[in-house]
C-alpha cells in the first residue's frame, strides 16, 4: 500500500454545542466520552482496507501504512490536545480469519472537543488546493425505532454452546472462553444513525460511544490509550446485573466482589494484558486489587494498568500485541479462538475487536467493541446485527451466562427502541 503526502491544519474554534450535528447522518464517524471527543465532517479522504489472508496480519499492514502516511504528512497543529492533528478512525475484525473488514478511515475534516476547548482539523492531499467552506450542521432526521430478535444463535443454542465449552474446560483444553450470541433485525432505510450514537453517548457517559464504518456502540472497556509515551489500559472481567433497589444493589456488588469464580476470571484477564504489554514498555504497573465499576445496568470488576512506552511504538503496535485479550477471547488465546470458531454459529465480525483512533505521533484511544451492533445498508432497509458475550470458566452455569448476555444487550436494545 503506497502512502500519500498530506497537509494537515488544526485550529482552535469557538465552542460547538453538539459535535454530532456536523456528522454524516447515514455514516457517522464519531468517538465520544463524557462530552469530549472527535467527529468526522464531510466525506472521508480515504478508507484503507487490507485484504484478509495476506502475508501479515491486517492490523500489522495498517500499522505499517499509517507509519508511512504520518511520517510524510505536513502537520500544523496549534492546539496540541488528544485528537488534534492528523487522525484516523479505525475498527478491526476480532479474528484474522473473519470476512469482516479491518479499516482505518482518514477524514477530510474533524471537529473536536476536550473540556472547554474546541478545534477544527482540515486534512487534504498536498496537490489539492486548500478550501475555506463554512461548517454547517445537518439537521437530525426523524426519530426511528428498530427491533432485534434471535439471530444465528438461539438462546437454547447458546446454552448448548456453553455446555460444550465447559466440557472442553473439564478436559483441560482451556481455562476460559468468551462465547457470544447475536441478535438481528432491521431499521428503516434512511434512518439518521446519529440518533443512536447520541442516545448511547448520553445514556452511558462513562463508556466510549463510537461509530466507525457502520459499527455503533458504547463500550465500557478500554483496550489501550497512548498519550505522550504513557500507555494505560482498563481490564474488565467479572460481571453482575444491578439490583432493583438499594439493598439488592449492595448485595449484588458484595457478591461480585467476593466471587471466587469472577475474581479468577478477572485475574486471567489482567495477567494476559500485563504479559502482552511488557515487551513494549519500560515500566508497567497494575492496581493490586480490582475495583467495582458501576454502570447504569451492571457492575464489572475492573483493574487499571499503566506503563511507559518504549520509543517508536504506536497505539497500533500495542493493539497488535494486546488483541485479543483474555477478557474477550479466553485463556490460552489460541485454544479460546479455536473454541469460538467451533462453538459460535456465525462470524462475529468486529464484535470484541479494537475500535478507536490514532494520531500521527502514535497516540490514540482504543476500546474493545462491546455493547455494539453492525449496521449494513441493504436494498430497502438497514440490517442490524448486535452481539453480546460472557466469559465461560469452570463452574459457569449456562442459564446464568445467557442471563448475562441479556443484561449486556440491554443498552443497545433500549437505544434502538
Amino acid at each position: 500500500m503506497h502512502t500519500t503526502h498530506l497537509v494537515v491544519e488544526t485550529r482552535e474554534i469557538d465552542p460547538v454545542e453538539d459535535l454530532l450535528a456536523y456528522a454524516d447522518p447515514a455514516r457517522p464517524l464519531a468517538w465520544l466520552r463524557r462530552g469530549d471527543g472527535i467527529v468526522s465532517v464531510g466525506e472521508p479522504l480515504a478508507a484503507i482496507r487490507p485484504p484478509a489472508g495476506g502475508a501479515e496480519p491486517r492490523s500489522a499492514s495498517l500499522a505499517t501504512f499509517w507509519r508511512g502516511m504520518a511520517g510524510q504528512a505536513e502537520i500544523d497543529d496549534t492546539v496540541g490536545l488528544p485528537g488534534t492533528g492528523l487522525v484516523a478512525f479505525g475498527a478491526f475484525a476480532f479474528d484474522e480469519e473473519s470476512a469482516a473488514d479491518s479499516v482505518l478511515i482518514v477524514p477530510t475534516q474533524v471537529l473536536g472537543r476536550h473540556g472547554d476547548r474546541f478545534w477544527r482539523t482540515r486534512i487534504r492531499i498536498a496537490v489539492a488546493p486548500p478550501t475555506e467552506e463554512d461548517l454547517v450542521t445537518q439537521p437530525y432526521g426523524p426519530h426511528w425505532a428498530g427491533t432485534v430478535g434471535p439471530g444465528a444463535q438461539s438462546p437454547q443454542g447458546y446454552q448448548d454452546s456453553v455446555r460444550a465449552a465447559l466440557a472442553r474446560i473439564a478436559d483441560g483444553e482451556l481455562s476460559k472462553v468468551v462465547l457470544a450470541r447475536d441478535l438481528t433485525g432491521s431499521i428503516p432505510a434512511g434512518s439518521d444513525l446519529r440518533r443512536l450514537v447520541r442516545a448511547l453517548s448520553t445514556g452511558y457517559p462513562d463508556t466510549w460511544a463510537f461509530s466507525v464504518d457502520g459499527l455503533i456502540g458504547a463500550s465500557p472497556e478500554t483496550l489501550v490509550t497512548v498519550q505522550k509515551g504513557t500507555v494505560t489500559a482498563r481490564v474488565l472481567a467479572g460481571t453482575i446485573g444491578r439490583g432493583a433497589d438499594a439493598d439488592a444493589d449492595t448485595a449484588a456488588s458484595a457478591h461480585l466482589a467476593s466471587s471466587t469464580k469472577d475474581l479468577d476470571e478477572h485475574q486471567y484477564a489482567v495477567q494476559s494484558v500485563l504479559a502482552s504489554l511488557r515487551p513494549h514498555t519500560r515500566a508497567l504497573a497494575a492496581s493490586e486489587q480490582p475495583f467495582l465499576l458501576k454502570l447504569p445496568n451492571l457492575f464489572h470488576l475492573a483493574t487499571d494498568v499503566e506503563g511507559e512506552l518504549d520509543d517508536g511504538e504506536s497505539a497500533l503496535d500495542l493493539i497488535r500485541a494486546l488483541h485479543p485479550t483474555a477478557a474477550v477471547a479466553g485463556t490460552p488465546t489460541s485454544a479460546a479462538i479455536a473454541a469460538i470458531r467451533d462453538l459460535e454459529p456465525f462470524d462475529r465480525g468486529r464484535y470484541a475487536g479494537p475500535v478507536g483512533w490514532v494520531d500521527a505521533a502514535g497516540n490514540g484511544e482504543w476500546a474493545i467493541a462491546l455493547r455494539c451492533a453492525q449496521f449494513t445498508t441493504a436494498d430497502d432497509d438497514i440490517r442490524v446485527t448486535a452481539y453480546a458475550g460472557a466469559g465461560i470458566v469452570a463452574g459457569s452455569d449456562p442459564e446464568s451466562e445467557l442471563l448475562e448476555t441479556r443484561v449486556k444487550f440491554r443498552p443497545l436494545v433500549d437505544a434502538l427502541a
